[in-house]
Formats: structure tokens, C-alpha cells, sequence
């Protein structure tokens, strides 16, 4: 019955359908899928069974079909159904919708840190060229006209608003990349393909459904997320997909900043850091797109050479590995390291005018904010974050009295010190420095004062002018590389723990 009540409302002549094409359903059975049910998020599911059993559709869909494919647990579950929002939410103690431009329902299940969202959409329709209201101007701009309207383009083809439900062969053609296009019902381990991405994935390809230029034209994020699906999973980019990608990266200035923001994180902090910036160079992509890469690469889209590309790549290089290893990483950290060197050069312009150290490096982070980060959401906590790490920098220099004791005890010491080391393995920071406060943040009381008794009598050897105490000190400015010893922490520590310092 629900299936004819979707056919009747929003069937339409398949012609109409604006840059993609309804494919051919086709299901593949555990046997020829390989799936392994073990790898599977009891909760998500859960949440489809709860689905099914109330009569309605529902399949694993997108990027975990895709990761369970090759083998992989996926972080991410998202479910597909033909029930609407408010069925959804009726069926589950803890469920919220959200969303404008696209209605979702949140799913959670425990609470606090544990907690754990699977995300439910509707099947959508497609976008029709006939059906589909457009208006002038933006989001922001544009409620007035937005108000009462599901399906909502701009001036430039761009979806601003998609609330029109439809049946799953219409919802598959509406999704980007073959390859996350396929839904997976875990009760009868059916695998449900329209579009040929078993076939893509298992040939390293990643191929846009229907025409690419229309459908990156509809979104133009997806031109970001072809980057990063090629780098983190090493599938080619098939060539008509391919193709038109520079041409339409035009488009990325009529996305939200907070939205290109995201993407950015996405590409640099999922653990194919590195890997992403590569085809970023080879798609000629890095430039005029996100303004924290403007700082970072040079004008071919390479890291630059010396001491700045050499701390972006080893903090791209441990993020990368963090990831690998199942450790969490904070964005603001990395963004600390990429923004690293923009912040130092105008703190040593403010300097050489006179400006005091701490002052000096205040205006910089400020200038540096204004100039690659702008106006995102959530900028706030991530600037709080951020300045924190870069304020501690001079501030490790200082080894007397009660200041150390007072910095290892700050919720964000564990962060700064990272940052120090990282800087110290490039030549940044002297090493013998980043040691003192290694062995500090791991030794006993008794050992501590022996560090800061020591650190006292090297000062008393160095001659120091009248304005030693007010300057920063210069091997935090330009250090010569030191040999120096690493002393393996025990436990945990770490950025995961949201620079926690490590037990004394």
C-alpha cells in the first residue's frame, strides 16, 4: 500500500529528470557479495529491524555498504527507509529530525561521550526539471522564498532544499558515486545494487551516476568528496567523471563556508591526509578553495620547501597514523600545525615593530583567523583550541619557579607539548627543550625539582640583556635541529585525550 501511495504521488516521466538516469535493480545474494554480517553495528542494526517490522523498508545504505564491501568496519552507519521523518521518530524512544535543506532523522542510542547516532533518511524523489522551484540569491538570503517549498534550487542549479520523498529506485539514482549508491539489508544479507557500484568498486573506480557536470552542478561538495573517496579508498576517478571537475570547482564559492570547512577537515583528518592533497595537486585543485591551503601550498600546489612543508608533512604524517591506529584526533590541532607558520611570520612583523612577545603573538593568531579561518560554525571552540596550543609555545620556554608546575597542569598541556615536539623534530623548537619537558610531565616531585634546579643554573650561565624576560628567547623564533634522546611515554597520553598531561 505505501508503495503504491509513493508510485501515485511522485511518479514522473523519467525524461524530465535533470543530469542523472534510473538504473535497473539489481540484488546480489551473501554468497556473491562476501559481506561479513560480523562487522556489522548491532544498533544500526536494530534500527532497521525495528523499521521492517513495522511495515515498512529499510537497508544499510551509502559509505558503510561500501566499507563492509572491502572488508572494512565502517565508523558510520546510515540507514535508508520509504518511512517519512515523523514515522521514524514515532518508532524509537530517542529520535530527533533535523535538518532544513535535508529532513534526517537522529537515531541515539546511550548518552555522554558513549553515545552513538545512526542517521535515517527518507528515500527521496528526483529532481525534476519541471518540479523543482527556483529562486534568486542564497540561503541566507532567500527564506521568504524558501518558506513552504521542498524542492528548492538557485540561480546556478545548486539544491538548497530537498524534502520530497520518493521510491528507493529514484532515492539510489539520487545519490552521488556509484559506489555509495548500493543498500544492504542485514536479516536477509541482501545486497540491493542499481547503478553498477559493486562492479566500480571491485575495478578501483569511482564513477558518478547519471551526467557529472549537472550533478556536481547540484552540489558542488561533491567535486571535494570525489577527491577524498579516490585518495582514501585508491579507486581511479573514472575520466567523464573526471572530466569536468576544475571546470566546476567554480561553483565552491555558492557553498556555505561552514559547509567547505567541513569538507576540508574530512579531507585532511580522516588518515589519508596526505594522500589527498596529492590529488588535490594532480585534479589542480588547490588553490582558491579553501584559504587555510592557501597558507600551507605553494602556488603549484606543493607543500613549500624547508622547515614549513617539512612540519605540515610530519603533522599530516601523524594524523594519518593516529587514525591508523584508532587514536582520536582534534581538527584544531591539526589546523594548529597548518596555520602554524602564517601565525609565526606576522608574530615576528609585530615583534620587529616593538610590539611585546605575548601581545605580538595575540595579534597574529587574530590577524591569522580573520584571513583563513573567516566566519564558521563552530569557530569559537576551534579558535579557543587553537590559540591555547599556540599561547603555550613561549610560555615552555619559562622553567622556573611555579610556572611549570602551573603549565603541565592546564587541560591542554598534553596538546601544546605535542605541538613542541613536532616542532623540535623539524628544527623549529630547540630539543634539548622539548626533553626538559618530557622528562617533567613524567617524572616524580624529587625529579622535577632537579629539572627546574638545572634549568635555573643554565640561565644563570647564559648572558641575558635587559629585556630577556619581556622577549621570547630565540630558539623558539629560528632553532638549529638538535640530537636529541626520546623518552617513551607510558600509558595513553597523547592528543586523544584532549591534551590531558600523563600522570607525574
Amino acid at each position: 500500500m505505501i508503495k503504491k501511495f509513493f508510485n501515485k504521488l511522485f511518479s514522473k516521466d523519467a525524461a524530465k529528470v535533470v543530469g542523472t538516469q534510473l538504473g535497473t535493480r539489481i540484488e546480489v545474494q551473501a554468497a556473491d557479495h562476501g559481506i561479513d554480517p560480523k562487522l556489522l553495528d548491532e544498533r544500526a542494526v536494530k534500527v532497521v529491524q525495528t523499521l521492517i517490522e513495522a511495515g515498512f523498508e529499510a537497508y544499510v545504505v551509502g559509505g558503510a555498504v561500501r566499507d563492509l564491501l572491502l572488508g572494512r568496519r565502517p565508523k558510520d552507519f546510515d540507514v535508508a527507509t520509504n518511512a517519512t521523518p515523523e514515522q521514524v521518530k514515532q518508532l524509537f524512544r530517542r529520535a530527533f529530525i533535523i535538518g532544513r535543506r535535508f529532513r534526517i532523522v537522529h537515531v541515539v542510542y546511550g548518552r555522554g561521550r558513549e553515545h552513538e547516532v545512526i542517521e535515517v533518511s527518507t528515500f527521496r524523489a528526483l529532481l525534476a526539471e519541471a518540479g523543482a522551484d527556483r529562486v534568486s540569491g542564497n540561503e541566507k538570503s532567500s527564506k521568504a522564498e524558501l518558506a513552504g517549498k521542498s524542492h528548492v534550487v538557485d540561480a546556478s542549479g545548486r539544491v538548497l532544499r530537498d524534502n520530497v520523498w520518493g521510491p528507493q529506485i529514484e532515492d539510489a539514482a539520487r545519490r552521488d558515486f556509484t559506489v555509495n549508491a548500493m543498500y544492504y539489508e542485514p536479516q536477509s544479507q541482501l545486497l540491493v545494487d542499481y547503478h553498477g557500484g559493486l562492479k566500480d568498486l571491485r575495478a578501483n573506480q569511482l564513477r558518478m551516476i547519471g551526467d557529472p557536470e549537472a550533478r556536481y552542478r547540484e552540489d558542488p561538495v561533491r567535486i571535494l568528496r570525489a577527491v577524498r573517496f579516490a585518495a582514501k579508498l585508491g579507486l581511479v576517478i573514472e575520466p567523464g567523471t573526471k572530466a569536468p571537475l576544475k571546470a566546476m570547482a567554480e561553483q565552491l564559492p555558492n557553498v556555505p563556508a561552514s559547509r567547505l570547512f567541513d569538507e576540508m577537515v574530512k579531507l585532511l583528518q580522516t588518515g589519508h591526509g596526505l594522500a589527498s592533497l596529492e590529488q588535490l595537486k594532480a585534479l589542480g585543485l588547490t588553490r582558491g578553495i579553501f584559504p587555510i591551503l592557501d597558507a600551507v601550498l605553494t602556488p603549484d600546489g606543493s607543500l613549500p620547501e624547508g622547515m614549513a612543508g617539512a612540519f605540515v608533512k610530519l603533522a599530516l604524517q601523524d594524523t594519518d597514523l593516529r587514525v591508523s591506529e584508532g587514536r582520536s584526533v582534534a581538527p584544531s590541532f591539526l589546523l594548529a600545525c597548518l596555520l602554524w607558520f602564517d601565525v609565526k611570520a606576522r608574530w615576528q612583523t609585530l615583534r620587529a615593530k616593538g610590539e611585546p612577545t605575548v601581545p605580538a603573538l595575540q595579534q597574529a593568531i587574530d590577524q591569522v583567523f580573520d584571513a583563513r579561518v573567516g566566519d564558521i560554525s563552530g569557530r569559537g571552540k576551534l579558535a579557543a583550541d587553537m590559540r591555547e596550543v599556540w599561547l603555550m609555545q613561549p610560555r615552555f620556554e619559562r622553567r622556573s619557579g611555579s610556572g611549570p608546575y602551573s603549565l603541565a597542569d592546564q587541560p591542554r598541556y598534553r596538546a601544546g607539548f605535542d605541538f613542541l615536539r613536532l616542532r623540535a623534530d623539524v628544527g623549529d623548537a630547540d630539543g634539548a627543550l622539548a626533553d626538559w619537558w618530557e622528562d617533567f610531565a613524567l617524572g616524580d616531585e624529587e625529579e622535577r625539582r632537579a629539572l627546574i634546579e638545572d634549568a635555573r643554573a643554565q640561565e644563570k650561565r647564559q648572558p641575558r640583556g635587559p629585556k630577556a624576560e619581556a622577549e621570547l628567547p630565540e630558539p623558539l623564533l629560528d632553532a638549529p635541529a638538535k640530537k636529541r634522546r626520546r623518552r617513551r611515554r607510558s600509558g595513553k597520553g597523547g592528543r586523544e585525550g584532549d591534551g590531558a598531561p600523563p600522570a607525574a
